[in-house]
């Protein structure tokens, strides 16, 4: 196993948008931390192929809604990132974990509200304020966020108002950790085909061929569509990009 010069941490790294952004940092040189929730068996397949390009990998656990856990999940960060980096700091941080509500207004329930903040807000803000000391000097903060806060499909207003609060958090970071060279940048994803959304797809068919026919591109998104754009924003190209909300939706809703 070799390692780098770099180090990313992904959220929700074990499948979905995040495995595939794992795999693609990998490909571009770069070390990779992945969280999981209780999928081990899948961040474990997740490390073994990146091992097998020939990057470091691991992969610890994490319920980015339980803030109290945070204190205890940076402890064994800094365990990891000396073990297998010797260093103390890391280089990336890519805030993607996420759980999926859809409702309408109406009947959006007060207990699935709560997750849906605890998951894609609070605990995104307080997971990134409890890292921000081991994040290195001139790196980089990825977000992501969902086509869903420019346009709008009934039913996901209270995921949707997640993410737009995500992005004005997003243009804070940037503002007050210049100084420290530190980039923050919101990548938004159109509607893609990942296990997050597998359920909703298989049930209902014809949303395929409605998201089809409003997308310039004219099908729905893979997770292969973002990652690389993830990954893409943690290299020294985009070391000018900063504070910038990046839609990869295939030109959904123009």
């Amino acid at each position: 196993m070799q390692t780098s010069g770099k180090v990313a941490l992904i959220t929700g790294g074990s499948r979905g948008l995040g495995k595939n952004a794992a795999l693609r940092m990998a490909r571009k040189g770069i070390d990779v931390i992945i969280t999981y929730n209780n999928r081990k068996e899948d961040a474990d397949a997740v490390v073994a192929a990146i091992k097998n390009t020939g990057r470091a990998a691991v992969a610890l656990q994490l319920n980015t809604s339980v803030v109290k856990s945070f204190d205890a999940f940076s402890q064994q960060l800094v365990v990891a990132l000396k073990e297998n980096w010797n260093r103390d700091t890391f280089d990336f941080l890519v805030n993607n974990a996420g759980t999926e509500y859809a409702a309408p207004i109406a009947t959006t329930a007060e207990e699935q509200f709560d997750i849906l903040c605890n998951v894609h807000f609070k605990g995104v803000y307080f997971l990134t304020q409890k890292l921000l000391p081991m994040l290195a000097y001139n790196g980089s903060i990825i977000n992501v966020s969902t086509g869903l806060a420019r346009f709008s499909f009934p039913g996901y207003s209270a995921y949707a108002s997640m993410k737009g609060a995500i992005e004005v958090f997003t243009k804070y970071l940037a503002k007050e950790l210049g100084s420290r060279g530190i980039r923050a940048n919101v990548v938004a994803p159109g509607a893609i085909h990942t296990d997050f959304t597998k359920s909703t797809f298989e049930a209902h068919p014809e949303v395929t061929t409605a998201i089809t026919s409003v997308t310039a591109l004219g099908r729905v998104g893979e997770p292969d569509d973002i990652g690389g754009v993830i990954a893409f924003l943690c290299t020294e190209d985009a070391r000018w990009v900063n504070a910038q909300r990046i839609e990869a939706s295939g030109g959904m809703m123009l």
